[in-house]
């Protein structure tokens, strides 16, 4: 299982890197399986680097706040109305309640219905898994604002722990045991952002890891802008003693 980072830049798209989105790929039977976790602001341009949108198998989205999902409306536009034709089929959307009529509303204009003819979108719930092809996607509801799942993702007997936004939560350890990679929010930095119920810090997503019991490997990611991003991986590397990295905008990592 190869993750590459579409997009790593917490809150709004950064001069290094469109907001979040997370490619995750596989093979089997002769053929690429390919997966995206959110498309946030300015991802879909980057994403093409890696694959023709037309080939993606499901896209799962976090939540609704635009950073992890706006450049849904620019997946549309590449399904509908490429020159040779639209893309045949539905695109499974795996998404948090209202996320039908939310995408719409971004797109809005003379096809406001059009959505659903190149989407099905499928609502997520706590615990609910998703079968695509060779990968097993479990969503569990975590600590945000709004209603927020991260992403369990197994497959070739791999486990890639995406927490979505979140603060610290019990979700996080039925998320994240025993996963060989954790990719973690860390918008927060410590004696800084003290709101609760909105995002990690380095500190907390590497005390979460270590509670949730067997990870293997640490990926700090959803960083903003104007955070210092090695800030974020002293304050984790305090807690946290194993495998530990920065997520890189454009780099692809073995799981």
């Amino acid at each position: 299982m190869r993750l590459t980072v579409v997009g790593c830049s917490g809150s709004f798209a950064g001069p290094e890197s469109p907001a979040s989105s997370y490619l995750v790929q596989t093979e089997q039977a002769g053929r690429t399986w390919s997966i995206v976790l959110d498309l946030g602001n300015g991802a879909l341009g980057p994403l093409q680097r890696h694959l023709d949108p037309a080939e993606l198998d499901a896209v799962f989205i976090s939540h609704l706040h635009p950073d992890h999902c706006v450049d849904i409306c620019g997946l549309y536009v590449t399904r509908k109305y490429r020159p040779g034709g639209a893309v045949p089929g539905r695109l499974a959307i795996h998404a948090s309640a209202g996320a039908e009529k939310r995408f719409a509303l971004m797109y809005h204009g003379l096809e406001n219905t059009a959505m659903s003819q190149e989407f099905a979108v499928q609502e997520l719930a706590d615990a609910h898994v998703t079968r695509v092809g060779p990968f097993t996607v479990t969503a569990y509801r975590v600590n945000h604002p709004v209603e927020a799942y991260g992403f369990r993702v197994e497959a070739d007997d791999a486990v890639l722990a995406y927490t979505g936004d979140t603060d610290a939560c019990p979700a996080l350890g039925r998320l994240m045991t025993g996963a060989d990679l954790a990719l973690m929010d860390s918008a927060f930095v410590d004696g800084r952002d003290e709101t609760a119920g909105v995002h990690l810090s380095g500190s907390r997503a590497a005390r979460a890891a270590q509670e949730a019991g067997g990870v293997k490997r640490l990926m700090l990611t959803h960083i903003p802008p104007w955070n210092d991003p090695e800030v974020c991986r002293a304050q984790a590397a305090a807690v946290w003693s194993g495998p530990l990295d920065l997520a890189v905008q454009g780099k692809t990592y073995e799981v």
